[in-house]
């Protein structure tokens, strides 16, 4: 399981960099607003602070980070599963070299091609029920 190594640090630096400087961002685009609604206005309504701020936020009742979630970890589990079965039958069925690493190689191409394969899988059986379950914009 060597090859995912590399992949996943490379992802997990560059995910915080890029939640580093979305964070400076977001805090410069809330002053702004702040300094264009003014330092003397005070709202009567809620609504009116309502209203203004949920362009920032994002609508939690479309949200579907769940279904993605829950559906590329059931295919990325599938996928492992997939390659354990891949490795089994081909280590039963064929003889490899002298080489060790020949056999090492091979069984990591298989998993990381069956856990890439059913990972995206997933997301594209997500993406097929989010855009069945959300109304279209005539």
């Amino acid at each position: 399981m060597n090859f995912i190594e590399g992949p996943l640090i490379c992802g997990i630096v560059f995910y915080f960099i890029y939640m580093t400087f979305e964070l400076f961002v977001r805090k410069q685009e809330r002053i702004s607003l702040l300094e264009k609604m003014g330092q003397n206005m005070v709202p009567t309504d809620p609504n009116v602070m309502k209203n203004q701020f949920s362009t920032l936020l994002p609508d939690f009742k479309k949200s579907f980070t769940s279904l993605r979630i829950g559906c590329l970890l059931t295919g990325l589990g599938l996928g492992l599963l997939v390659g354990l079965f891949i490795c089994l039958y081909i280590k039963s069925e064929y003889k490899f070299g002298d080489t060790r690493w020949e056999r090492d190689n091979f069984f990591s191409v298989a998993y990381g091609a069956s856990v890439l394969f059913f990972g995206g899988l997933g997301l594209l059986i997500s993406y097929m029920i989010e855009s069945k379950s959300t109304p279209k914009a005539r």
